[in-house]
């Protein structure tokens, strides 16, 4: 077995992990600048750790003052520790013949189901931390309002639900650029069926392609298959379901909406674990699987919304 087994493997599954595009509502947002503190390594207890500097300094604005001296206001600066969410993959074992010489198609192809889950954990994990957790007045949770009920006693939703999320932001004064909203399949779908109804159909959808316009009502439209969701507790108020949560026949998916601005991620430490078959005389397998660490969440519960 050659002896750059271990590196090549892991540089090409870092290398696959962290340029791979699964969730492009997550473009254009950079990585917080800041080091990633890994404790406890090699344990059971590792973890990955940002210091994340939080600004909850805005100045008063005068307008018109004619009082002098202008008056003072203090600037106050904080700080939180965010741990990092960590995904592990299963071993998978391998022989000297399947390794030996191996290509980037083939690491890929072994590889390939360790990369695929932890991608797509990762990016549901993400979109379940933007969705508000309770309606507030910072953090909305709409309801769709279509005339047409589904079998399943969902009500389509509509363009008017956009444009009730915008007012939401609108109310909140939320800055216009880099409004992003998530579409869930469904509410995706909901708009493709309603184009031969909706005089706006030309500015809606290319029903001909599947495809609903990239930009409507101010935001920047996504969709995504991995949306969390909701359910209503006591008080018939929607709540965001736990994340893995088991769904029920009346939970429902959620759209999420959210500003750019308000979003931080980072990507932690990527990191192999392997056997190799030499120490395994019974077998004569290799073993290995990944570890790898990822956050992405709001920097202030405010301007993020979620449309049932």
């Amino acid at each position: 077995m050659p002896s750059t087994f271990p590196e090549v493997w892991l540089k090409r599954v870092i290398f696959i992990i962290t340029s791979l595009v699964s969730a492009p509502w997550l473009d254009g947002i950079p990585e917080l600048d800041v080091a990633v503190v890994e404790m406890g390594s090699g344990s059971a207890s590792e973890l990955n750790a940002i210091h994340i500097p939080v600004e909850t300094f805005e100045a008063d604005v005068l307008i018109n003052n004619t009082t002098y001296p202008i008056a003072s206001q203090a600037f106050e600066d904080g700080e939180v520790i965010v741990q990092l969410d960590k995904y592990q993959t299963k071993v998978t074992t391998l022989s000297d013949d399947q390794i030996i010489g191996a290509s980037y198609s083939k690491i890929d192809s072994v590889t390939g189901s360790h990369t695929r889950a932890m991608l797509k954990n990762k990016y549901r994990k993400a979109i379940h931390a933007l969705a508000p957790a309770a309606d507030t007045t910072d953090t909305p949770i709409l309801v769709a309002t279509g005339d047409e009920v589904t079998a399943g006693g969902r009500r389509l939703f509509t363009y008017a639900d956009m444009v009730a999320a915008k007012n939401k932001l609108d109310q909140m004064e939320c800055p216009e650029e880099g409004r992003r909203l998530v579409l869930s399949t469904d509410h995706y779908n909901d708009l493709l069926i309603g184009v031969d109804k909706n005089s706006m159909a030309t500015l809606l959808a290319d029903i001909n392609k599947g495809k609903v316009a990239p930009m409507i009502a101010g935001f920047e439209i996504y969709s995504y298959l991995g949306n969390p969701y909701f359910s209503q507790n006591e008080d018939d108020e929607w709540e965001k379901n736990p994340f893995g949560a088991v769904v029920s026949g009346t939970d429902r998916k959620a759209s999420v909406f959210f500003l750019t601005k308000n979003v931080a991620k980072k990507t932690g430490m990527t990191k192999q674990y392997f056997a190799k078959a030499d120490t395994d005389p019974a077998t004569q397998t290799n073993r290995l699987n990944y570890r790898h660490y990822f956050i992405a969440l709001p920097m202030k519960q405010k301007y993020c919304g979620a449309i049932v």
